[in-house]
């Protein structure tokens, strides 16, 4: 196991209830014959993390109970209503007491972001004062890679919906992006359209 491995966990946040998708929960959307939740962490765990945190929300009894997630573990996030920020905030303090120096954050609803992708962000890290981000055609975008340095300013700004945006834009200079767009498509599915994007 390399020193990156241990050192940077993978966070995935997978705790919407779907509004725009009639309360369907993403991480209980079917993808490949398995909920998408278990299709995300599979990325996570390609791209060589090889802890894995998820936090979960929306039916989160049903998340356990359907989705094969082995070896992660599992956060639960009372909040989850409020947005993706208390989501993160949920997952970065699950992570404080662990060896973790980095997390790897990723959503639960971009499949098209693959094992590749997550891989470029995760070698860029270098130390807990890492701040790394996918970007496409020049575009920041997720997987983002927060070092241990920033999790108490990312978790002081995230609130609703917008997670780390403000913190990310404050920082903007610091961050390192990597260009993923040739290996990954960042569409998000949030509307009963983007359900054509799953297999």
């Amino acid at each position: 196991m390399t020193d990156k491995q241990d050192t940077v966990a993978g966070l995935l946040l997978a705790a919407g209830g779907g509004r725009r998708l009639g309360g369907r929960p993403k991480a209980l959307l079917e993808h490949r014959g398995r909920p998408l939740v278990e299709h995300a962490v599979g990325v996570l765990r390609a791209a060589g993390c090889t802890r894995v945190h998820v936090v979960l929300g929306a039916q989160a009894a049903v998340v356990r109970e359907r989705a094969r997630l082995e070896g992660c573990v599992l956060v639960e996030n009372p909040e989850w209503e409020q947005g993706m920020g208390s989501s993160l905030r949920a997952g970065l303090d699950s992570l404080a007491a662990t060896p973790a120096r980095a997390a790897l954050v990723s959503l639960v609803d971009q499949p098209g972001i693959g094992a590749e992708a997550v891989a470029r962000v995760l070698a860029a890290y270098k130390d807990e004062e890492s701040l790394v981000s996918a970007a496409y055609d020049g575009v920041r975008g997720h997987p983002v890679l927060f070092g241990a340095a920033h999790w108490a300013g990312i978790a002081a700004t995230a609130t609703g919906d917008r997670g780390a945006r403000a913190y990310l834009k404050a920082h903007d200079e610091a961050i390192t992006l990597v260009e993923c767009g040739d290996v990954a498509e960042a569409y998000d599915i949030d509307t009963e359209g983007d359900l054509s994007h799953l297999e």
